[in-house]
């Protein structure tokens, strides 16, 4: 078991960063894996691989060298920390893409050999005792980035920002015990200042003022890295999130409300703000406002603030009316999420 021991101030002063490079990362480690990678993908990943995944084959397959480098990069217990950089958390906002990728382009080719090794737990194969592992990894991921990120970029970075607000607001309601056991599997607050970063045999850290940052990326992947003072948890959006919105909408509640309105009634089993609901819908922010007035006004649904955030959710009777218009009288997906996830 790997922990972290983190002192109170760290934990007050941790952040959440967007970080479009982490993003690529996670997006390419989901192109190697492949149609292997989870039986619980959710299907806009399953889609999303189905489109990009030939292309990125046929790139691998032409250049084995790159191939036989993300395959070790990407070991079974580690990834190679070189094209894992830990964020900067230097931005107030968005950091660009070309500026992160810097740092994986100028690292020392000795030190991405010493993270092969790490990473592979054993000998580097020899066609990879070369100089230009950092260009041929940054490559890579330029590639991944212009062809399969940045096109679902703003959808994508709606819903990252959606689960920081979501995350935020699990803070609020129970405390950072909660926000982080629910994380990431495998991680988990253990008490006595020490956060579990994963079930293996390490790395386990005394860690006192470092800036600590969470990185939420839309894949279902994640993993943890440091620089110096800097720590990083990467984490998948929670799956409610990540999906792409078509919660399955009872046909008579459909027919009642509305497919648009009766959407947005159905994903309110757990709470959410504006925000998220414009990222899960793909409606407008003026349309998602309107259908939420009228479900407030009918009774079906009831608000709080959290924090600088306004969270909706269901009343007993908007529950009551979900349930009565399911003829199979089974759980609706948005409605197993607890506040906040």
């Amino acid at each position: 078991m790997g922990w972290w021991q983190i002192d109170a101030d760290t934990l007050a002063g941790s952040r959440f960063v967007v970080s479009p490079l982490a993003e690529t990362v996670a997006s390419l480690k989901a192109l190697e894996r492949g149609t292997a990678a989870h039986a619980g993908a959710h299907p806009g990943e399953r889609a999303w691989l189905d489109a990009h995944l030939p292309a990125y084959r046929a790139r691998q397959a032409a250049d084995p060298v790159t191939a036989l480098l993300v395959r070790s990069a990407f070991g079974r217990s580690w990834n190679a920390d070189f094209i894992t950089p830990t964020p900067s958390g230097d931005h107030d906002g968005e950091p660009c893409f070309e500026d992160e990728l810097v740092r994986i382009r100028e690292t020392p080719p000795e030190r991405a050999r010493d993270d092969l090794l790490l990473s592979l737990d054993g000998p580097v194969p020899a066609r990879l005792h070369r100089s230009d592992l950092p260009e041929r990894a940054a490559t890579v991921l330029e590639w991944v980035w212009a062809e399969a990120v940045l096109p679902y970029w703003p959808r994508r970075r709606r819903l990252i920002e959606a689960d920081v607000l979501a995350r935020t607001a699990q803070l609020g309601h129970g405390g950072w015990a909660s926000a982080l056991s629910a994380m990431r599997p495998g991680m988990r607050w253990l008490g006595g200042s020490r956060l579990q970063i994963n079930t293996r045999g390490g790395p386990s850290q005394v860690i006192p003022g470092v800036r600590l940052m969470f990185v939420p990326v839309t894949p279902h992947t994640g993993w943890v890295s440091w620089d110096a003072d800097r720590y990083a948890v990467v984490y998948p959006c929670a799956g409610a999130l990540a999906d792409t919105g078509r919660a399955r909408v009872p046909e008579p509640l459909r027919a009642l409300l509305g497919p648009a309105r009766a959407g947005v009634l159905v994903l309110l089993g757990a709470p959410k703000s504006t925000t998220q609901l414009v990222a899960l819908t793909g409606q407008g922010l003026g349309s998602v406002g309107r259908h939420l007035k009228v479900l407030l006004d009918a009774g079906l649904i009831r608000r709080r603030r959290a924090g600088r955030s306004v969270l909706y959710f269901r009343t007993e009777a908007g529950e009551a009316l979900v349930r009565a218009g399911d003829p199979e009288d089974g759980p609706v997906q948005g409605g197993g999420a607890r506040p906040g996830v």
